[in-house]
């Protein structure tokens, strides 16, 4: 199904075996977690937008997913309304699919006649077939004809980073709306710039990036804007114009339950692991990758587990073929949770050399799987490891070399890395505190709009 919503919008539970499912869910869940550890007690409608939200699309997916989960888990009902590629959700969480047009997937030549009856339509396909990206903006669009109509139940709207216009159009119309900004795309963008080899690369990238104009205008504009990191936060308040002290910090969690050592899987030994978009250049897969190579004369056994894949014919790839370690290299895609978890456990060490990191979910995981953690100091990346892990500097390769080779080379440290990683997650990285944090922050947005 394609095009916008129509009055019987996708969902993947029918309402009255949501509700069904939550009051059997709630007294479960009572005897646990306290709803809220404030004055207000009764559980809330909440609803979660993103404009694309599949987890193996990038920390926002992620995000989405955990942070409904411990929502729901907190006593509230959630629903999340999604454009495609679609969540994985957990059973309660209610999604809403808000189909567009999905060009990233489907290709320009997806366009049908009965999409032209659509001018949000007309606007995502003209604005991919110039090079640009608004997949935001129509999202946008789309969530507010919807909660118009079917919206005004719920007492919090939670928009994870689409930055629209319709955004500040909810907000003028009282929807009570809070907005996650993880990190300011201006940081990818600057990368991006820098990464590029020739003015035809800029002017892409550039066209690419147009969304940040909107962006740079609505942020200032919201009222009730929350974000993952200390670092995050100055961040956007320089890239935006925004006051620094106006943006609540909610950290994100790690799900220690679902993230954890398992006894019976053995490390494989000089095994990395890295998840990484291969060819982002924030995300440094090619100082990584240049680190195998200065450490393969050492470590005739060292292999890279590569959770992402480079695209073909492009720049990581041919960066692979000119190092001549292609065979050393093994990529998995579209994995489950399961899957990824055992990865995690079977890496003798996880590295993580993002330029930049709003956050720094793959770091957090791996540290919550018992593995050891080489991490550069990019963006957040310092607050979520701490002492726990080596840090070197970013786009250093030798840095990264060197510090794989200390703890290939040294298994005590390397499992004493391990544990304090893993209590790190547990004592200060937890989802069911990032909800009982966020829980507060929505009320705090509820009591200003009822003064």
């Amino acid at each position: 199904m394609q095009g916008e919503y129509n009055d019987k919008p996708v969902t993947d539970m029918h309402s009255d075996q949501l509700a069904k499912s939550l009051e059997q869910a709630r007294p479960a869940i009572a005897d646990v977690v306290p709803i809220s550890e404030g004055l207000h007690s009764h559980p809330l409608n909440i609803c979660l937008l993103g404009y694309r939200s599949h987890p193996y699309g990038g920390g926002q997916g992620i995000y989405i997913r955990y942070l409904s989960k411990a929502l729901l888990e907190a006593g509230h009902s959630v629903d999340v309304i999604s454009g495609e590629p679609y969540p994985h959700l957990d059973e309660g969480v209610r999604l809403i699919k808000m189909p567009g047009l999905n060009l990233f997937e489907n290709g320009l030549n997806s366009l049908r006649p009965h999409h032209l009856g659509s001018l949000t339509n007309i606007i995502e396909w003209t604005s991919k077939l110039t090079g640009g990206f608004a997949e935001p903006h129509c999202f946008g669009r789309r969530a507010l004809k919807y909660l118009r109509k079917h919206g005004r139940h719920y007492d919090i709207i939670h928009d994870n980073q689409s930055l629209g216009w319709a955004m500040l159009q909810l907000q003028r119309e009282n929807f009570p709306l809070v907005t996650t900004i993880h990190h300011p795309i201006t940081s990818d963008l600057d990368i991006a710039l820098k990464a590029a080899r020739s003015a035809w690369q800029r002017l892409l990238i550039r066209r690419w990036h147009s969304f940040i104009a909107m962006q740079r205008k609505v942020a200032p504009q919201l009222k009730n804007v929350v974000t993952v990191s200390a670092c995050s936060q100055r961040d956007i308040a320089a890239a935006f114009g925004m006051d620094e002290s106006g943006i609540n910090l909610v950290h994100c969690g790690i799900d220690t339950e679902v993230f954890h050592p398992m006894p019976g899987v053995n490390k494989k030994p000089f095994r990395l692991m890295a998840t990484v978009s291969a060819d982002a250049p924030l995300k440094g897969a090619h100082y990584l990758l240049n680190a195998l190579a200065l450490l393969a004369p050492r470590y005739p056994d060292i292999e890279l587990l590569l959770v992402g894949k480079p695209k073909p014919g492009g720049s990581t790839e041919r960066l692979i073929e000119r190092l001549g370690i292609a065979d050393r290299i093994h990529c998995v895609t579209g994995i489950s949770t399961e899957e990824l978890v055992r990865h995690y456990n079977e890496a003798e060490l996880v590295v993580v050399p993002s330029v930049y990191e709003g956050f720094g979910l793959p770091a957090g995981e791996a540290m919550a799987c018992g593995t050891a953690v080489v991490s550069t100091n990019g963006g957040a990346l310092p607050e979520v490891v701490g002492d726990a892990c080596i840090q070197v500097p970013v786009r250093d390769s030798q840095a990264i070399a060197d510090a794989v080779a200390e703890l290939f080379d040294d298994p005590e440290r390397r499992a004493a890395l391990a544990r304090a990683g893993r209590e790190r997650m547990e004592n200060i990285f937890c989802w069911r505190k990032a909800a009982l944090e966020m829980t507060d922050y929505y009320w705090q947005v509820i009591d200003r709009a009822n003064r």
